[in-house]
């Protein structure tokens, strides 16, 4: 699962995928930036006090450092036609907005931005509509396909994200292909100055971002670079002077976590305790893939304990003697937090 940092130039983007990844990224550049980020998960931790594996995974997400979009804000172009296509190949998107005075000292402005770049994705998805009906109008067929966008297109017309709208489940697939931009999960994240790391996100920032149907949170990307070079018995004290109960960085990856819709699956043992990404929803059959295809293929059954009853009874046995370890077929929907173990056969 990718999640695409994006936004204007001097919104502090790569300073805050620097400060995410730990990474050294050079702002400004022309290039992509790959980094991932594994997801901090106490029931692994807990698990592995309890198995001492020879090995603890966590999940991780990648985040991407997109080059950043052309112009100002307000400017009329400002996504051109090699950026759209990269945003296209990321599931979520983050888009960074300046939140502190900049370097000439004018005063950031926030919601100018949201709407400018918002603008932008809605128009790059009309032009994909409108070129598709021009050649669904000239063929047979299709009937279900045209008349969904069709529906689109006046929405489009009036500035509205795809993702502000009620689409069904069936319609949200048949646009899969697509890949419009302002159906991506979005995340608003205000970078602020250090002197309001701890304060909310302005009410109007987020009600702006909620018309797009966006997520918001603030942190200041050079004060979480500061943090991440200090010593990890010196962080808590460093944060709690500055009015924070955790890391920016800790607060972020749950919110791209959720932003992508994932839930996490654990398998616990003397060889591994390990967290699996899945997208919520995911079947026991297609959980049993993420670990190894053959298991998919020979699926026989899922042992299954909720995490909450294997930490208070202690142990496996003890959950099977309480009924506490369930026998789920190959349609089971997984469960944040249940603890698998897959029986199969090839």
């Amino acid at each position: 699962m990718k999640v695409g940092l994006t936004g204007f130039p001097g919104a502090g983007k790569t300073t805050t995928f620097n400060a995410l990844t730990g990474l050294h990224a050079e702002p400004g550049g022309s290039s992509l930036n790959l980094g991932a980020i594994k997801v901090p998960d106490p029931r692994v931790d807990a698990l592995a006090k309890i198995w001492s594996p020879r090995k603890t995974t966590y999940a991780e997400v990648t985040f991407v450092d997109f080059p950043p979009a052309r112009g100002a804000a307000g400017a009329r172009a400002v996504l051109d036609a090699g950026a759209v296509a990269q945003l296209r190949d990321a599931d979520a998107l983050v888009e960074v907005v300046r939140g502190f005075p900049d370097v000439a000292g004018a005063a950031p402005t926030p919601l100018a931005d949201v709407d400018a770049f918002g603008a932008e994705l809605v128009l790059a998805d009309l032009a994909v509509v409108e070129k598709r009906l021009e050649r669904l109008r000239k063929e047979k067929g299709n009937e279900r396909e045209r008349a969904l966008l069709e529906r689109l297109v006046p929405e489009l017309e009036a500035g509205r994200a795809l993702r502000t709208l009620a689409l069904a489940a069936e319609e949200r697939a048949q646009l899969a292909g697509f890949a419009f931009l302002s159906l991506r999960p979005l995340l608003v994240l205000l970078n602020v100055a250090e002197s309001e790391a701890a304060a909310p996100v302005p009410d109007d920032v987020v009600a702006r971002a909620r018309l797009q149907g966006a997520e918001t949170m603030a942190l200041s990307a050079r004060l979480e670079a500061e943090v991440a070079e200090l010593e990890p018995a010196d962080r808590a004290a460093f944060l709690e002077d500055l009015g924070l109960r955790e890391t920016a960085r800790d607060r972020f990856i749950r919110a791209s976590y959720a932003l992508l819709d994932l839930v996490s699956f654990l398998t616990a043992g003397e060889d591994e305790c390990r967290a699996w990404p899945i997208r919520r929803g995911t079947t026991a059959l297609k959980a049993a893939g993420k670990i190894h295809s053959d298991i998919e293929r020979g699926f026989i059954r899922a042992e299954v304990t909720a995490y909450e009853d294997f930490i208070r009874l202690g142990s496996e046995a003890k959950c099977r003697e309480a009924g506490k370890l369930r026998l789920e077929g190959k349609e089971y929907v997984v469960q944040d937090g249940d603890i698998a173990h897959f029986r199969f056969a090839v």
